[in-house]
């Protein structure tokens, strides 16, 4: 009995040791592994938008500059005259200079450069809109931005452009005032004189909107949907009113302001230049001036060229340039030389008041 009890007490032993030695072998158990949050991603950045007036103001300005620019001086009778002359005087100064702005903003839009340059400051939200409220209350701060001074250059090239082309047709179709001469119905009187300054004049109450493929191809240039084939060059400032003015609206566009509603009354701000396109005012004066006096046809044809279409032309290149050469003056109709002397000399006859 003695003998069994130790040999059980023995196998118990060496049961309860292998327990031990078992459950010092035992792999702890692992701690759960700590619950990882990932950051969310980066708000996306706020596209480029642009403001539907700017588009359709910078639409209407081109239209209206095509629509000048194809004036030629082919004219066959006093009617002929007479509808280029309506086609020409159909601008509202004030909506023209508007619409200038405008067409340097899209133009400005087309500088890569300066468009990132803007859009780095999308990335801070509060960084964006303490830069676009800067703008808002003062254009200027746009031109210490990089990339300002190559955006200025492609919205002094485009009005420039634009400009010039107007001029051109301007000044062939003043020279046309002297070469008509020789054709009889040029020097008839104009009928209906007093009636037709009053059309001239009810015609610039307003500048006709532009067609919708026009305002789709210049949207499309400044969302940089389409490639553009402006080369940007550097315009050193000081700049004029007009290119300060397109190179703000061409920043709150990149900033991603274009359709935000509390931003509307800063871009109806900004497309108006403080002078109101006084430059454009003065042409219109001129030409209802020159009309006033003018009798035989011919003499609407030196208004036409000078006071619509040179004269225009000229405030256009003035708006994108800092140092403009003055606008021609005058309210001076053309005097028909005699048939002796236009037989005599091959260069126009010398303008002089009256006809």
């Amino acid at each position: 009995m003695l003998r069994n009890h130790h040999r059980r007490a023995a196998v118990l032993g060496a049961v309860c040791i292998a327990a031990i030695s078992l459950g010092s072998c035992e792999t702890p158990t692992p701690e759960p592994a700590p619950v990882v949050v990932a950051a969310p991603p980066p708000a996306p950045l706020p596209p480029l938008t642009v403001a539907p007036r700017v588009i359709e103001q910078a639409a209407a300005f081109e239209a209206y500059m095509n629509r000048a620019a194809g004036i030629t001086p082919s004219f066959t009778d006093g009617p002929s005259v007479a509808r280029s002359l309506t086609i020409a005087a159909a601008y509202e100064p004030r909506q023209l200079a508007t619409g200038a702005v405008a067409y340097g903003a899209v133009a400005a839009l087309q500088d890569p450069v300066f468009v990132e340059a803007v859009r780095a400051y999308t990335r801070n939200p509060a960084q964006r809109a303490d830069i676009a409220a800067r703008i808002a209350a003062d254009p200027a701060y746009i031109t210490g931005f990089p990339g300002a001074s190559s955006a200025a250059s492609l919205v002094a090239q485009a009005l420039d452009r634009e400009g010039r082309r107007v001029r051109v047709a301007g000044e062939s179709v003043k020279q046309s005032a002297y070469s008509v001469q020789r054709q009889a119905w040029s020097k008839v009187t104009i009928p209906n004189r007093e009636e037709r300054l009053a059309n001239v004049k009810a015609l610039g109450t307003a500048l006709a909107p532009a067609d919708t493929p026009t305002i789709e191809r210049l949207r499309s240039l400044a969302l940089g949907q389409t490639p553009s084939a402006a080369t940007p060059a550097s315009l050193r400032p000081p700049y004029t009113p007009v290119v300060v003015r397109s190179l703000a609206i061409a920043a709150l566009s990149a900033l991603g302001y274009g359709d935000d509603p509390a931003f509307a009354p800063s871009f109806d701000t900004l497309l108006v230049e403080p002078t109101g396109g006084s430059c454009l005012n003065m042409s219109k004066l001129n030409l209802n001036q020159c009309l006033a006096v003018a009798k035989p046809w011919y003499e609407d044809v030196f208004c036409l060229g000078q006071h619509v279409l040179i004269d225009t032309g000229q405030c256009m290149v003035e708006a994108g340039n800092a140092a403009p050469p003055a606008m021609a003056a005058a309210v001076v109709p053309v005097a028909a030389p005699t048939a002796a002397a236009a037989a005599a000399q091959a260069r126009p006859a010398t303008p002089k008041p009256g006809g």
